[in-house]
Protein backbone atom coordinates (compact mmCIF):
# COMPACT_ATOMS: atom_id res chain seq x y z
CA UNK A 1 0.00 0.00 0.00
CA UNK A 2 1.37 3.41 -0.95
CA UNK A 3 1.82 5.86 1.92
CA UNK A 4 -0.41 8.87 1.26
CA UNK A 5 -0.58 12.26 2.97
CA UNK A 6 -3.69 11.07 4.80
CA UNK A 7 -1.84 7.98 6.05
CA UNK A 8 0.98 10.12 7.37
CA UNK A 9 -1.40 12.49 9.14
CA UNK A 10 -3.17 9.57 10.82
CA UNK A 11 0.14 7.97 11.80
CA UNK A 12 1.45 11.24 13.26
CA UNK A 13 -1.67 11.64 15.38
CA UNK A 14 -1.37 8.11 16.77
CA UNK A 15 2.38 8.51 17.35
CA UNK A 16 1.80 11.79 19.17
CA UNK A 17 -0.56 10.13 21.64
CA UNK A 18 1.80 7.19 22.19
CA UNK A 19 4.78 9.46 22.84
CA UNK A 20 2.96 11.44 25.52
CA UNK A 21 2.95 10.46 29.19
CA UNK A 22 0.76 7.35 29.56
CA UNK A 23 -2.37 7.86 31.66
CA UNK A 24 -5.93 6.60 31.95
CA UNK A 25 -6.92 8.57 28.85
CA UNK A 26 -4.41 6.58 26.81
CA UNK A 27 -6.05 3.33 27.90
CA UNK A 28 -9.47 4.70 26.97
CA UNK A 29 -8.16 5.60 23.52
CA UNK A 30 -6.60 2.22 22.74
CA UNK A 31 -9.59 0.94 20.71
CA UNK A 32 -9.64 4.17 18.66
CA UNK A 33 -5.86 4.05 18.20
CA UNK A 34 -6.07 0.43 17.03
CA UNK A 35 -8.79 1.31 14.55
CA UNK A 36 -6.76 4.22 13.17
CA UNK A 37 -3.64 2.06 12.97
CA UNK A 38 -5.59 -0.55 11.01
CA UNK A 39 -6.07 1.94 8.16
CA UNK A 40 -2.33 2.42 7.65
CA UNK A 41 0.22 0.69 5.40
CA UNK A 42 2.29 -2.03 7.09
CA UNK A 43 5.43 0.13 7.39
CA UNK A 44 3.54 2.57 9.59
CA UNK A 45 1.01 0.23 11.21
CA UNK A 46 3.21 -2.71 12.19
CA UNK A 47 5.35 -0.89 14.75
CA UNK A 48 2.34 0.94 16.19
CA UNK A 49 0.38 -2.30 16.57
CA UNK A 50 3.37 -3.81 18.38
CA UNK A 51 3.48 -0.93 20.84
CA UNK A 52 -0.28 -0.96 21.38
CA UNK A 53 0.03 -4.64 22.25
CA UNK A 54 2.60 -3.69 24.88
CA UNK A 55 0.26 -1.01 26.25
CA UNK A 56 -2.61 -3.47 26.72
CA UNK A 57 -0.33 -6.09 28.29
CA UNK A 58 1.35 -3.73 30.78
CA UNK A 59 -0.19 -2.29 33.97
CA UNK A 60 -0.53 1.48 33.69
CA UNK A 61 1.70 2.11 36.70
CA UNK A 62 4.49 0.09 35.11
CA UNK A 63 4.04 1.81 31.77
CA UNK A 64 4.20 5.25 33.39
CA UNK A 65 7.27 4.34 35.45
CA UNK A 66 9.03 3.04 32.34
CA UNK A 67 8.17 6.23 30.45
CA UNK A 68 9.66 8.40 33.20
CA UNK A 69 12.78 6.22 33.46
CA UNK A 70 13.25 6.39 29.69
CA UNK A 71 12.40 9.96 28.74
CA UNK A 72 12.75 11.95 31.98
CA UNK A 73 15.90 10.41 33.39
CA UNK A 74 17.99 9.71 30.30
CA UNK A 75 19.10 12.65 28.20
CA UNK A 76 20.02 10.42 25.28
CA UNK A 77 16.27 9.80 24.87
CA UNK A 78 15.19 13.40 25.36
CA UNK A 79 11.88 13.94 23.53
CA UNK A 80 12.88 17.59 23.01
CA UNK A 81 14.32 17.72 19.50
CA UNK A 82 16.50 20.80 19.92
CA UNK A 83 18.44 19.14 22.74
CA UNK A 84 20.35 16.93 20.33
CA UNK A 85 21.49 19.84 18.18
CA UNK A 86 22.10 22.42 20.90
CA UNK A 87 22.35 20.57 24.22
CA UNK A 88 21.71 22.88 27.17
CA UNK A 89 23.41 25.85 25.53
CA UNK A 90 21.89 29.30 25.19
CA UNK A 91 21.53 28.80 21.44
CA UNK A 92 18.79 26.32 22.17
CA UNK A 93 16.50 29.16 23.19
CA UNK A 94 16.68 30.62 19.70
CA UNK A 95 15.95 27.22 18.19
CA UNK A 96 12.83 26.97 20.34
CA UNK A 97 11.68 30.34 19.06
CA UNK A 98 11.89 29.00 15.49
CA UNK A 99 9.43 26.25 16.44
CA UNK A 100 7.08 28.77 18.08
CA UNK A 101 7.22 31.05 15.06
CA UNK A 102 6.38 28.13 12.77
CA UNK A 103 3.35 27.28 14.91
CA UNK A 104 2.16 30.87 15.09
CA UNK A 105 2.43 31.22 11.32
CA UNK A 106 0.00 28.30 11.09
CA UNK A 107 -2.37 29.92 13.60
CA UNK A 108 -1.41 27.70 16.55
CA UNK A 109 -0.50 29.05 19.98
CA UNK A 110 0.82 26.64 22.57
CA UNK A 111 0.07 26.75 26.26
CA UNK A 112 3.03 28.22 28.16
CA UNK A 113 3.52 24.87 29.87
CA UNK A 114 4.30 23.18 26.53
CA UNK A 115 7.73 23.30 24.96
CA UNK A 116 7.34 23.52 21.18
CA UNK A 117 10.07 21.02 20.30
CA UNK A 118 8.61 18.03 22.18
CA UNK A 119 8.31 15.26 19.61
CA UNK A 120 4.68 14.58 20.53
CA UNK A 121 3.83 18.28 20.02
CA UNK A 122 5.59 18.41 16.64
CA UNK A 123 3.79 15.27 15.46
CA UNK A 124 0.41 16.61 16.58
CA UNK A 125 1.14 19.86 14.74
CA UNK A 126 2.11 18.00 11.57
CA UNK A 127 -1.05 15.88 11.76
CA UNK A 128 -3.29 18.95 12.00
CA UNK A 129 -2.92 19.96 8.35
CA UNK A 130 0.64 21.24 8.68
CA UNK A 131 2.48 18.39 6.97
CA UNK A 132 5.00 20.46 5.02
CA UNK A 133 6.17 22.49 8.00
CA UNK A 134 6.01 19.47 10.29
CA UNK A 135 8.21 17.39 8.01
CA UNK A 136 10.66 20.28 7.75
CA UNK A 137 10.95 20.55 11.54
CA UNK A 138 11.36 16.79 11.90
CA UNK A 139 13.94 16.44 9.13
CA UNK A 140 15.95 19.39 10.46
CA UNK A 141 16.40 17.30 13.61
CA UNK A 142 16.61 13.94 11.88
CA UNK A 143 20.01 13.05 13.35
CA UNK A 144 18.68 13.35 16.89
CA UNK A 145 15.56 11.38 16.02
CA UNK A 146 17.58 8.58 14.47
CA UNK A 147 20.02 8.48 17.37
CA UNK A 148 17.08 8.21 19.76
CA UNK A 149 15.49 5.46 17.66
CA UNK A 150 18.70 3.41 17.55
CA UNK A 151 19.30 3.90 21.27
CA UNK A 152 15.80 2.77 22.17
CA UNK A 153 16.34 -0.38 20.12
CA UNK A 154 19.70 -0.93 21.79
CA UNK A 155 18.12 -0.83 25.24
CA UNK A 156 15.09 -2.91 24.23
CA UNK A 157 12.63 -0.10 24.89
CA UNK A 158 9.08 -0.66 23.62
CA UNK A 159 9.00 2.98 22.46
CA UNK A 160 11.54 2.06 19.77
CA UNK A 161 8.61 0.75 17.73
CA UNK A 162 6.89 4.15 17.82
CA UNK A 163 10.10 5.81 16.58
CA UNK A 164 10.28 3.21 13.78
CA UNK A 165 6.85 4.35 12.66
CA UNK A 166 7.84 8.02 12.87
CA UNK A 167 10.92 7.33 10.75
CA UNK A 168 8.78 5.55 8.16
CA UNK A 169 6.79 8.77 7.57
CA UNK A 170 9.95 10.71 6.66
CA UNK A 171 12.23 10.69 3.62
CA UNK A 172 14.92 7.96 3.66
CA UNK A 173 18.19 8.82 5.38
CA UNK A 174 20.89 10.00 3.00
CA UNK A 175 24.66 9.94 3.37
CA UNK A 176 24.75 13.33 5.07
CA UNK A 177 22.13 12.16 7.59
CA UNK A 178 24.16 9.06 8.42
CA UNK A 179 27.26 11.21 8.92
CA UNK A 180 25.35 13.53 11.25
CA UNK A 181 24.06 10.59 13.29
CA UNK A 182 27.57 9.13 13.60
CA UNK A 183 28.98 12.50 14.63
CA UNK A 184 26.25 13.08 17.20
CA UNK A 185 26.75 9.58 18.61
CA UNK A 186 30.49 10.18 18.95
CA UNK A 187 30.44 13.75 20.27
CA UNK A 188 27.05 14.16 21.92
CA UNK A 189 25.14 17.47 22.11
CA UNK A 190 27.27 20.64 22.47
CA UNK A 191 28.14 21.97 25.89
CA UNK A 192 27.48 25.47 27.18
CA UNK A 193 29.49 28.25 25.58
CA UNK A 194 30.71 30.17 28.61
CA UNK A 195 30.52 33.95 28.51
CA UNK A 196 27.83 34.32 25.86
CA UNK A 197 24.67 36.27 26.64
CA UNK A 198 21.42 34.35 26.22
CA UNK A 199 20.01 34.32 22.69
CA UNK A 200 16.44 34.21 23.97
CA UNK A 201 14.51 35.07 27.15
CA UNK A 202 14.95 32.60 30.04
CA UNK A 203 11.35 31.39 29.75
CA UNK A 204 12.27 29.76 26.42
CA UNK A 205 15.14 27.81 27.94
CA UNK A 206 13.81 24.31 28.69
CA UNK A 207 14.27 21.89 31.51
CA UNK A 208 15.65 18.88 29.60
CA UNK A 209 14.83 16.49 32.42
CA UNK A 210 11.05 16.78 32.06
CA UNK A 211 8.97 15.03 29.41
CA UNK A 212 5.53 16.00 28.12
CA UNK A 213 2.69 14.96 30.41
Amino acid sequence: MTVTDRHRATAWQVQSVLLSYPDELLLERVPLLRAATGTLPASLAGPLATFLGHVTATPLAGLAADYVATFDHRKRFSPYLTYFAYGDTRKRGMALLRFKHAYRAAGLRLDDSELPDHLAVVLEFAAAGNAETGVRLLTEHRAGLELMRLGLHETGSPWAAVLDSVSATLPPLNGRDHDAVARLAAEGPPEEEVGLAPFAPPEYMPDPEGARR
